[in-house]
């Protein structure tokens, strides 16, 4: 006789400071991933705008904003842009592995370089190795660090100038923290391009989506997650494809010239898709 699936407890966390909208409080509902079950739960849980951090699945729960929406790109269906194409041509030489959980130095130091640049005042700029290890490492569902690599004379795989963990779900790829070289021209547009490998890998596995995670409209660091059409978002009525003249809307917002568009507001902390730690209120 099988036993039953307990269902799970969930925890709210005490307000903090918005890490994406000044002046506002965030606050998440979470509950713990483990047991034999442990896959089925993510999934379900993902399916209704939950990430995961470690061995903890998340989702905002705020008193009084729903700013954070959930979205995931329809992969078998995605038209890359010209500027995609472009970012996919100049990348294709790239060497992709996926590799088991596991955390390296090369992997590490790239992140800080990574941090350094792009996030230098974000809640992850301290992480050391160990903290690195656990993020990778501690995972109770199916995970693989993704890596890119440029080829060697040889043909042969060399430097490592991207990774992204990533789960892999029965309905397509989440992608839960990437990372690249951050100052590098040969390589622009290296973080789309790993985005662009997601979508095009799951569609080769005739998966349906690849989940991005929180899409925040008014956070200028957010917005490069519209690009990716079709897109669908999270709404009370379910999963809705985003409107083609909305979407269109929110590109051109985004890739208009913006004074400061790099620059965090005051409060700001982080990236997308790894909350340190969680303690219930």
């Amino acid at each position: 006789m099988t036993a039953p699936i307990r269902f799970p407890r969930f925890f709210v966390t005490s307000p903090a400071p918005c890490p994406y909208l000044p002046g506002r409080s965030e606050r998440k509902v979470f509950t713990e991933l483990k047991g034999p079950h442990a896959d089925q739960l993510n999934e379900a849980l993902g399916r209704i705008g939950f990430r995961r951090s470690q061995t903890v699945a998340y989702r905002p729960s705020c008193l009084d904003c729903q700013a954070c929406v959930s979205v995931r790109v329809l992969a078998t269906k995605f038209q890359p842009s010209a500027t995609q194409k472009r970012d996919l041509k100049r990348n294709s030489d790239l060497i992709v592995t996926e590799c088991r959980p596991w955390a390296t130095d090369e992997q590490f130091e790239l992140l800080a370089r990574y941090l350094g640049h792009r996030h230098p005042d974000g809640g992850m700029s301290a992480m050391d190795e160990l903290d690195y290890a656990d993020m990778i490492e501690h995972t109770p569902v199916s995970t693989v660090v993704t890596e890119y690599r440029e080829p060697l004379p040889n043909g042969k795989p060399g430097r490592l100038v991207g990774a992204c963990l990533t789960d892999r779900q029965g309905d397509g790829l989440s992608m839960i923290y990437s990372f690249y070289e951050p100052d590098y021209p040969a390589r622009a547009g290296l973080g789309n391009f790993i985005i662009l490998d997601h979508i095009r890998r799951a569609a080769a596995e005739a998966l349906p989506y690849v989940y991005l995670g929180y899409w925040v409209e008014g956070s200028p660091r957010m917005q490069y997650k519209v690009r990716y059409r079709p897109l669908e978002r999270l709404t009370r009525e379910g999963w809705l494809l985003m409107e083609p003249g909305e979407q269109h809307r929110l590109i051109t917002a985004a890739t208009a010239p913006r004074q400061a568009q790099d620059e965090s507001p005051s409060g700001v902390r982080g990236k997308d898709g790894q909350p340190v730690k969680f303690s219930a209120s």
